[in-house]
């Protein structure tokens, strides 16, 4: 179970946060909520019932006291997207200076001590201020804050706007004496109470870097780890372990449909809200339960023709399972399921060594889990610290067959030493069967095979010796390996894997963060340490660009012409080398009138549309294929004959997509539609019609072609 928390936040809205500190374009108070935001945000974004906030305002407006808790947060609870929503609309710079940030941490104690009582929680309290007001910081009343901060195990972060810190390298100039003193006061009592003391510049920088999601170990197996079999051998090993995953994927969270609920679907609408079930109205703030989830229902039918509509409905209960064998399905009753089912018993079972060199990498087929021994078991741990030190000096890999669970399938797991300086464990990733393996031939990359089998090391398709050398150079100029430097300015490692984030995951979280806060304003973009490694260091290609231009030298790399998409017959034709009319050669200078031949349609449609030129000779090819493909539709056994008109018809829409002549092409398939349905194509074809949809045969709209008249909906309403 996660820990419980329970967090304040002090937020210092007086008149001074209204400034423009440092040439930002921002006043003082939205820098501020950048990072009170982030930290809630965050806090609401984890979903948990016991990760609680309050957040108290200082040096607001007032007649009697200059100091309140704001959006209805008297004690800290589990803030959800409609309290965001009041405390955005209530935190706004006030008209005063006055109010005593040291009052405002005493109440924020009594806040936490109130919730928390003797209870085990995570007590936190965050001061976010400029640091312009008066303090009431007399040596005795900090001493005691200090002694209940440290008492009651609470952690006191103050971050101010425009803070010194050395350490991060910012300084304010031009800083005021009586903000200085208030700076000094401040580090002192975080300092003394054990707390953290920073500036806000450092604070906002580092909310670009994602936090990582601490995740709980759920062990995946728990038993027992042999080595031989105990049931007939005294000498087999019987080892109690648990297994825990070591690396996981992270999913990015998917995005849910929901709809408004009826009581709002005239009124205005939000980009965000709370979702609810039927039923469950909060009304005392029901103008944030906007929305709620969406209930799916499925349904079952078969073709029936005595049923209405040609369809009847069945239960689910009464559908029956089957496995497709060959164009037919064996069926499996309910009761006789268990013959699928092969039985196991749940175990981790060494069946064999291997030595590290004969394990490759495409062997790992999963993520890598780690087994240990069972806590609390020191004969266990013994044994199991003999078995990875006895791996490891060997230098090789146990394999095991594991099933986690009784009748769960059986996996092959390679187990490998891991001995670290605070713990020692193995590290397991699944490995294939033989079915799992796929070999497949490839042509070799240094040499050509001939068809009589003889191989040549020089050829056109082969790299030669400069080419390779050049190639060489270039890649280890792009060397990442040390291209990194530390704090010293000592080459190290580029691109460690603690700063390597999945831009997909943490973007999604930024958007989703931004707009629960801020629903109309556009979303930033995302953070530089995110974009990072989209692209090689500036340094490196400058480094390298005298390398890649000897490289594309000695390649003879030539900047191919884009394709030009047209008209063909306006196209100049491609010519030999020779300058000779190869086709006038073959045909004997005789010319004769090309047909589309229903033996060889598609390309004689081509020859015709490439010998057009004019107009009425594209018309004639896409007459003469239409013909064929009537004649094939018409002459057809079932539908033995669609598959070869529907890849016909794809060529002619391909083309005249070419030519820019899509009225040619709509008026076909217009005049196909109206046959097939009038039944003028041998009786009754509209299964031919079903198959052109389902192939996307229908008219060229003008998003295929800019010279069609045809509009989207229009395609889409002739398709039907």
């Amino acid at each position: 179970m996660a820990d419980k928390e329970a967090t304040v936040y002090i937020v210092d809205v007086g008149a001074s946060m209204g400034r423009n500190s440092s040439g930002r374009e921002e006043t003082n108070l939205d820098y501020a909520m950048r990072y009170v935001w982030d930290k809630i945000t965050s806090t609401v974004a984890l979903d948990r019932k016991t990760a609680t906030v309050g957040v108290i305002g200082l040096r607001t407006d007032g007649e009697n006291f200059r100091l309140h808790p704001v959006s209805g947060m008297d004690d800290p609870k589990r803030i959800l997207l409609p309290d965001l929503t009041r405390l955005r609309r209530r935190i706004e710079l006030s008209n005063t200076n006055k109010g005593d940030a040291i009052s405002s941490i005493v109440i924020a104690i009594q806040m936490v001590a109130k919730y928390c009582k003797k209870l085990k929680y995570k007590r936190k309290i965050v001061l976010v201020t400029d640091g312009c007001g008066s303090l009431d910081a007399d040596e005795s009343s900090v001493s005691e804050i200090t002694k209940k901060l440290i008492q009651d195990q609470m952690e006191l972060v103050i971050i101010g706007v425009d803070f010194d810190d050395p350490d991060y390298g910012f300084g304010e100039e031009d800083k005021n004496a009586q903000k200085a003193w208030n700076e000094k006061v401040f580090k002192n009592l975080a300092e003394e109470s054990n707390g953290i003391f920073g500036t806000l510049k450092q604070a906002v920088d580092e909310l670009g870097i994602p936090r990582l999601k601490s995740t709980r170990a759920f062990p995946s197996y728990k038993g027992k780890l042999t080595l031989g079999n105990p049931q007939q051998y005294e000498s087999a090993a019987v080892i109690d372990v648990e297994r825990y995953p070591r690396t996981m994927i992270r999913k990015p969270p998917t995005a849910s449909q929901f709809v408004q609920r009826s009581e709002f679907a005239t009124g205005s609408t939000q980009s965000t809200g709370t979702l609810v079930p039927d039923g469950d109205v909060n009304t005392a703030d029901s103008n944030s339960n906007r929305f709620t989830n969406i209930k799916t229902a499925r349904a079952y039918h078969v073709q029936d023709k005595n049923a209405p509509g040609g369809k009847r409905d069945v239960d689910r209960d009464d559908l029956a399972k089957g496995y497709e064998y060959g164009r037919t399905a064996v069926h499996i009753t309910e009761s006789d399921k268990n013959i699928t089912t092969f039985e196991t018993e749940a175990g981790l079972d060494i069946v064999g060594f291997v030595p590290w060199s004969n394990f490759d990498r495409y062997m790992s087929m999963s993520v890598s889990s780690m087994i240990k021994a069972q806590k609390t078991n020191s004969k266990a741990v013994m044994a199991l610290s003999s078995l990875i030190h006895a791996l490891f000096e060997l230098e090789s890999y146990a394999i095991a067959r594991l099933v986690p669970k009784i009748n769960k399938g059986p996996t092959i797991i390679l187990l490998a030493p891991s001995i670290e300086v605070d713990y020692e464990c193995l590290l397991d990733v699944q490995i294939p069967f033989a079915e799992d393996v796929r070999s497949y031939k490839f042509p070799p990359l240094d040499r050509v095979v001939t068809v009589s089998g003889k191989m040549i090391k020089e050829h056109r398709n082969l790299p030669s010796d400069p080419l390779q050398s050049a190639m060489d150079i270039f890649v280890d100029t792009m060397d990442l390996a040390n291209f990194g430097k530390d704090e010293d300015g000592n080459p190290t490692e580029y691109m460690p894997m603690s700063d390597t984030y999945s831009p997909v995951l943490h973007r999604i979280d930024q958007a989703v963060r931004w707009r629960a806060v801020r629903p109309t304003e556009p979303i930033p973009p995302p953070s530089e340490i995110l974009t990072r490694y989209s692209r090689p260091p500036e340094e490196l290609l400058s480094k390298s660009k005298h390398c890649l231009e000897k490289l594309t030298v000695a390649a003879n790399v030539k900047k191919v012409p884009p394709k030009v998409r047209g008209r063909k017959r306006d196209r100049n034709e491609i010519k030999p080398l020779s300058g000779l009319d190869v086709e006038s050669l073959l045909a004997g200078g005789a010319k004769k009138k090309k047909k589309v031949s229903q033996q060889n349609p598609i390309p004689n449609f081509k020859q015709m549309l490439d010998a057009a030129d004019s107009i009425e000779g594209i018309h004639d090819a896409v007459n003469q294929l239409g013909s064929v493909v009537e004649g094939q539709i018409k002459e057809s056994f079932g539908d033995i004959a669609y598959g070869r008109a529907i890849e016909e018809i794809g060529v002619m829409k391909e083309e005249m997509i070419e030519l820019e002549m899509p009225d040619i092409y709509n008026y076909f398939v217009t005049q196909l539609k109206r046959k097939l349905l009038a039944e003028q194509l041998g009786g009754n074809r509209k299964d031919m019609w079903w198959e052109m949809r389902k192939s996307k045969m229908g008219l060229i709209d003008r998003k295929m072609s800019k010279r069609s008249k045809v509009t989207e909906d229009e395609a889409k309403k002739v398709s039907k």
